[in-house]
């Protein structure tokens, strides 16, 4: 019997083409590294990978008013002194741009402003322009003519993003998208759209202080654990190539409940400070009170303490908070953070020009972190002195000059080394 192949004629079956090209192996493909077009904007580079390659697409997500507009207008500024850049906005007018970029000190004749909604105008300022740069405030407002919906809508984002995508990839001109975020600080809009970008930038930070931190989230051109820090001030943000004087109190004598950790934001260690404050109450529920470190971490500090040590603190309210509004998710600050709340709690300071970081176990071990090394070099840096750090995972941290390294492997350890 004679077998047959499978049959053009079935519903659903696939027709197998010619390929334009067959197959090669892989170590017969010559690799093609992106190259990337610095902004001038250190901290703003620092995160692409170097620089913003020609045709990628780059979603920038934040809250309102964490300052996107801001940041971009100064990548705008910088861009145009080198060729002509479209800045595209649909959330304010063009005249309201204008001005806030007089107040940064971000005007320059090769930056074009127009203020549209409408996807096909849009396209026609692209094509009149010939820009270098494209940013288009925000993605969420502009509406394509052939869709039904309002701007904003699954559908309208989806057809938006894949028409600037194609001009993107057609003409070799990148793109900077602003996005908006919902209230569990998820991009708004379709998934489809994270998937479909380049690169996926969040730029956070407390509207009530000045620090604000760009992380990349994906990135096909670099690296996705770089984080650029920037500083908010009334003529626009600036980056900070040493952003380390805004976590550290300015306080020059010893005060106890203070503990400097430092932390890895990307690659990049950041110095610190958490302090800590308790307080006697006679209410029936004491406070657990937060800000910039995790609230279940420190609850489980004060659980440890208690069970372990016997540090009970059922009877007062505790405070835990970070310098400067930077805020702490890792659980290397889990040492600095018990340090600073027993400090407080027996009245007396820590050993000055001390850093103590590490995870703490539920059974009151000292665990191990990452980057040990880096952040023993930002320390000494810094002129610490010394250093709490487990013990686990300790010989990289040996012979880095100007800093002596206390290794331990538990809690009770650390807080002998750290309070005298």
């Amino acid at each position: 019997m004679e077998e047959s192949g499978p049959s053009a004629s079935v519903p659903g079956a696939a027709v197998a083409l010619t390929p334009r090209q067959p197959a090669q192996p892989i170590n017969d493909i010559s690799a093609e590294r992106a190259r990337s077009k610095p902004t001038g904007i250190g901290e703003f580079d620092r995160v692409l990978g170097g620089g913003i390659v020609p045709g990628a697409v780059i979603l920038l997500a934040g809250e309102p008013g964490v300052g996107k507009s801001t940041l971009l207008l100064n990548v705008a500024s910088t861009c145009a002194a080198e060729a002509p850049v479209l800045y595209i906005t649909g959330e304010e007018s063009a005249s309201q741009v204008r001005g806030r970029a007089e107040r940064i000190g971000a005007l320059h004749p090769q930056l074009f402003l127009a203020d549209e909604t409408s996807l096909s105008t849009a396209l026609g300022q692209i094509d009149a322009t010939n820009p270098s740069l494209v940013i288009i405030d925000s993605v969420q407002t502009l509406q394509s003519d052939q869709l039904d919906g309002s701007a904003g809508s699954v559908a309208q984002v989806r057809a938006v993003a894949t028409a600037l995508i194609r001009v993107a990839k057609e003409r070799s001109i990148p793109i900077l998208l602003v996005g908006h975020v919902t209230k569990d600080g998820g991009i708004a809009g379709p998934r489809l759209l994270e998937h479909l970008v380049d690169v996926v930038c969040q730029f956070e930070g407390d509207r009530h202080t000045r620090l604000r931190l760009l992380r990349a989230v994906k990135n096909r051109y670099g690296p996705t654990d770089e984080v650029g820090c920037f500083e908010l001030s009334d003529t626009g943000i600036v980056g900070l190539t040493d952003p380390s004087g805004l976590f550290l109190s300015q306080s020059q004598s010893a005060v106890p409940g203070s503990c400097v950790t430092v932390t890895l934001e990307g690659r990049r260690p950041l110095p610190t400070e958490i302090q800590a404050l308790v307080a006697h109450t006679s209410a029936g529920s004491p406070r657990r009170t937060t800000v910039g470190v995790d609230h279940s971490r420190v609850a489980m500090i004060l659980a440890v303490l208690q069970a372990r040590l016997g540090i009970d603190t059922s009877d007062c309210d505790v405070y835990a908070s970070t310098v400067g509004g930077a805020r702490i998710s890792e659980p290397a600050a889990d040492l600095a953070t018990a340090i600073g709340i027993v400090s407080a709690i027996r009245g007396t300071p820590t050993r000055s020009a001390l850093i103590a970081f590490g995870e703490v176990g539920l059974t009151g071990e000292v665990r191990a972190c990452t980057g040990v090394r880096r952040r023993i070099q930002e320390a000494a840096r810094l002129g610490f002195k010394v250093a709490i750090i487990p013990a686990q995972g300790s010989e990289e941290a040996m012979g880095i000059d100007g800093i002596t390294v206390l290794p331990i492997s538990d809690l009770a350890g650390a807080l002998r080394a750290a309070i005298h």
